[in-house]
């Protein structure tokens, strides 16, 4: 009779639950729908938005916004002829000049033309507070610009300048958010039917991906609200990347999970609660690692990076969430039949066959120290390309397809060699204006140097160098200022790119030991050890060590990359090592089931490479194929990254988890789990095994 009641209130339950669970989801997605919508207008990408926060130049910037008339637009119109400018070319300018003097209010009247010393350019800068700190107005303000200066008959005419520049790095920005967005999905769509191999099945997770994504645009801008934090396209397109690449992780396994569990269940309610008591550790403590290592970057000084923790936890939890909620629900309700035509039926045994897994397993078994060495090897020369990675990323390399800003930027420097031609910004208060202003002309590699506006307590002085932009000498210019000027702040775009490397370096030493600690910590709690954790941690500081390597045996040689992101060492080590030690998660969690069941070391290692292999497989091609999205983005930075994180995830997948960290479960034995108690040799009782025989587990290739 209790067997019968008990039935019975599983089988209610199985019938509600998952109901319940839909129409919950439904609630909050009507809840926080109206907040998803209003994410893209807190999302901004102004200079300010990737500064350190602590530096100069971020100082610098922020008080030029206060100044009177707001943010100026400054611009330079740059006319160019190959073999000289003619006197109509002259007159052309001038008149267009003249135009746009006439159409907006510009600073200081009509600007004058300086001509370069071989007579092939006239540069005109031009400078207005029309748009003050209103993005919007300032790409007007440039567009405007850009349809009167127009060149003809051999004539070129680009427009350049800090306010160009930001326009065209605006609308590189504005660009991630739908083509993102589209080829992230047609990506992941494309590689679930190619796994799945059912017209049906990879929907679920793509639609619950979507729906997360969703819901993590409501939750960032509740963040953005009520903390004030940072939101820009960098941080909210890599939020999409990770809950497409993470979610679509977590769903691998579990529905790989589900489907073994069916074949041991009539139901399916239980089949996914058995799922979900299996995996739920691995899957909790794979979100936890990406968090935690995510959230360490709250202490970078790089407003960017601060950013993109929060935004990056959110778009991780919030993809856990709805693949352990809503995920088994929908399919709990479709039932077996989602699995069409593979459809797992109870009590039939998977077809056994010897699958790649199973044969990386026994070659890491019957060699284990030769294949540790040989891949240890392989990392570390890898590494070694690291060294070629390029020099710093200047301003101008940063954009993928050179914009008309870049295009004027590199004229100007050709035209004008040895002479400054973007100013450096110094902020100094007003009643030293005039000390300041004369400690800056005696200056070493200062050319000139005039006052400009004054308010609020500050003067602005702008400064050129003698030295082109960003060069040595320029570089030093800046330093010898910030030397002299106690009291005042050096900004400008050359400073700006001055103080993002050195806050790099050190945010990088802050921030690197934070998230080896955390996700050290995590692994501990998860897996009850000492050294199967410090294993897991070696083994992705190793592909990160890797993946830069190759990253350097890339850019430049093959990609024509001039330079690389001061941020891409810090940023790669936050995803690698997070993201990379999920797959050590769901590996070395399995094994020690395996091993609480019964099963001797080696045993228990091969069985778990054998069963997890192909789902971490197919993971890792899901999440490296996200991230490779970043590299058809216009920015060298995503470029970079995409590449990098990519290249790692598919060592980590393909080499490392399946080779060796397996080797090295192998070649340890029970001191893997040191010290916890399946570390100890099993007594007389325990040797007989467990009371039940262990789960025939599945040994296809892909979940």
């Amino acid at each position: 009779m209790r067997a019968a009641e008990t039935t019975t209130t599983r089988t209610g339950r199985g019938r509600v639950v998952p109901w319940a669970v839909l129409g919950l989801w439904i609630a909050v997605i009507a809840i926080v729908g109206p907040f998803a919508a209003k994410l893209a207008g807190v999302q901004h990408d102004k200079v300010t938005d990737y500064l350190p926060a602590s530096a100069d130049s971020t100082r610098a910037a922020k008080i030029e916004d206060r100044l009177p008339g707001g943010e100026t637009t400054e611009m330079v119109l740059v006319y160019h002829r190959d073999g000289g400018l003619s006197s109509a070319d002259r007159k052309t300018a001038a008149a267009q000049v003249a135009e746009i003097t006439r159409q907006h209010e510009l600073i200081g009247g009509a600007p004058k033309g300086i001509p370069s010393k071989d007579g092939t350019t006239l540069m005109y800068p031009v400078a207005s507070n029309e748009p003050g700190a209103n993005e919007a107005q300032r790409d007007k303000l440039v567009d405007d610009v850009r349809e009167v200066a127009q060149g003809e008959g051999g004539l070129t005419v680009d427009v350049g300048g800090t306010g160009a520049l930001a326009t065209d790095s605006g609308a590189v920005y504005d660009s991630l958010g739908g083509p993102l967005l589209y080829t992230t999905v047609a990506v992941v769509a494309v590689l679930l039917i190619l796994i799945y191999r059912s017209p049906v099945l990879w929907l679920v997770p793509l639609v619950v991906a979507g729906i997360a994504d969703y819901l993590s645009m409501g939750v960032a801008y509740g963040l953005n609200q009520a903390f004030g934090t940072t939101v820009s396209g960098q941080s909210s397109g890599v939020m999409t990347i990770l809950v497409f690449g993470a979610g679509t992780d977590y769903a691998l396994l579990l529905v790989s999970r589900y489907r073994e569990e069916l074949r041991r269940f009539e139901r399916p309610y239980e089949a996914m609660a058995a799922a979900l008591r299996g995996c739920g550790a691995a899957v909790l403590a794979s979100s936890g690692t990406v968090a935690a290592g995510l959230l360490c970057l709250l202490a970078a000084d790089l407003n960017s990076s601060r950013g993109m923790g929060p935004l990056g936890t959110v778009g991780v939890l919030c993809a856990l969430i709805a693949m352990t909620t809503l995920l088994p629900a929908i399919l709990v309700v479709v039932g077996r039949r989602v699995f069409w035509p593979l459809v797992p039926v109870f009590g039939s045994t998977p077809q056994q066959r010897r699958s790649l897994f199973s044969a990386m397993g026994s070659s890491a078994g019957r060699r284990p120290l030769t294949v540790l060495a040989s891949g240890a090897v392989l990392l570390g020369a890898l590494a070694l390309g690291s060294f070629n990675l390029p020099g710093p990323l200047k301003q101008e390399d940063s954009f993928v397809n050179k914009p008309e800003a870049v295009v004027a930027m590199e004229t100007l420097a050709k035209a004008y060699p040895g002479q400054g031609s973007r100013p450096i910004d110094v902020i100094t208060p007003r009643g030293r204006a005039d000390e300041t202003l004369a400690t800056v002309r005696g200056t070493p590699g200062v050319g000139s140097a005039e006052k400009g506006r004054t308010g609020d307590g500050w003067t602005e002085i702008s400064v050129f160098a003698e030295s082109a932009p960003q060069s040595a000498g320029e570089t030093a210019t800046i330093r010898f200022l910030r030397d002299e000027l106690k009291g005042s702040y050096v900004g400008g775009d050359s400073a700006q790119q001055i103080d993002l490397e050195a806050t790099n370096a050190r945010d990088t030493k802050i921030v690197v030991p934070l998230v080896l600690v955390s996700v050290l910590l995590i692994l501990i709690v998860l897996l009850r050890s000492l050294v199967a954790p410090l294993l897991l941690v070696v083994a992705v500081v190793a592909v990160w060590g890797a993946s830069l390597g190759i990253g350097g045996l890339v850019f430049e040689p093959l990609l024509g990359l001039k330079g690389t992101d001061p941020g891409l060492g810090l940023l790669s080590f936050v995803f690698l090592v997070a993201l990379g030690v999920d797959y050590g998660i769901f590996l070395m969690h399995r094994m020690r089931e395996e091993s609480l069941a019964g099963a001797e070391p080696t045993a228990a290692a091969l069985t778990a490479l054998r069963t997890t292999g192909g789902v971490i497989a197919s993971a890792g091609l899901v999440l490296a194929a996200t991230f490779a999205v970043l590299t058809n983005m216009g920015l060298v930075q995503l470029v970079q990254l995409g590449f990098v994180i990519a290249v790692g995830v598919l060592l980590d997948t393909f080499l490392v988890r399946t080779y060796l960290v397996t080797s090295a479960a192998v070649a340890l034995g029970r001191k893997v789990w040191w010290p916890g108690v399946l570390s100890r040799e099993p007594g007389p009782a325990e040797r007989t095994g467990p009371s039940e025989p262990p789960r025939q587990a599945e040994t296809v290739g892909a979940p």
